[in-house]
């Protein structure tokens, strides 16, 4: 592991006004995210893991600039991001949402592409969609289908191909597998596991399943009520809990034969 972070993250606050004065001044904030800092370095996964509605979504889409910070400042390799940078990339949680259903594959794969000019003819353009389809396992012959043509987990392996496209530093996975069937999750797991070897990639894993979060990750943080209360490595963090919230969460795990456990 580096001596520097990759991303780092420091005090990272995000605040929606729930309540405005008759004047139209915020007067009341939901503090979804509030004081959340950590670091994540080259070629490791950080899992973030916590309830629905922790803050954990808003927290990656903060970093990715998808929602403005209140406060807080996040960097990338030492440089201070403000707003959208194409080194950044996201996996979103819902297949079907993510993608736009008038563009075929390779429109959607190219998209970010074309957006950042990063490509010098048709032919190279054309040449990049197909090693990006062929990389997440699907075909060449794919590309000029629609997202309806495709099912849950070939779409989510679309959504991966585009947040590639671009070769980022970081990709923030948004509960990539939760919208899935429970067959196809492992693969799409397994997916991202084996892209991450063959590329050198850096993810920030966001998942409410902590036996998956386990699996791929390096360190886990785990997060409760918009605060970071415990990071530690992986097999560190389910052996030996220290944060009251921590054991709770793992407690909630199901056990196939408790019998066994004990």
């Amino acid at each position: 592991m580096n001596d520097k972070p990759l991303l780092s993250v420091k005090n990272l606050q995000k605040y929606f006004v729930t309540e405005r004065t008759f004047w139209g001044k915020p007067k009341e904030y939901y503090k979804a995210v509030d004081g959340v800092s950590f670091d994540i370095y080259k070629g490791e996964t950080l899992g973030l893991v916590g309830e629905s509605g922790c803050g954990k979504s808003t927290t990656g889409r903060t970093i990715m600039g998808l929602y403005p910070a209140t406060g807080g400042d996040v960097f990338l390799n030492g440089e201070k991001l403000s707003g959208i940078t194409p080194k950044i990339q996201m996996i979103f949680q819902d297949p079907y949402a993510c993608l736009n259903p008038r563009m075929t594959v390779a429109e959607i794969i190219a998209e970010p592409l074309v957006i950042n000019k990063a490509y010098d003819n048709a032919q190279e353009l054309q040449k990049r969609i197909f090693k990006l389809l062929e990389l997440v396992g699907l075909s060449r012959e794919q590309a000029n289908r629609f997202p309806h043509e495709f099912s849950g987990g070939q779409r989510q392996r679309v959504g991966i191909a585009r947040a590639l496209a671009l070769n980022p530093d970081v990709i923030i996975c948004d509960e990539p597998i939760s919208a899935l069937d429970v067959s196809i999750q492992a693969q799409v797991v397994n997916l991202l596991s084996d892209l991450q070897k063959e590329l050198s990639l850096t993810y920030l894993f966001i998942a409410h399943d902590l036996a998956m979060v386990r699996y791929i990750s390096d360190r886990v943080a785990v997060m409760n009520k918009g605060r970071i209360v415990e990071i530690a490595e992986a097999e560190e963090l389910y052996k030996n809990p220290q944060h009251p919230y921590t054991k709770n969460l793992l407690s909630a795990i199901p056990v196939p034969d408790p019998d066994f456990k004990k």
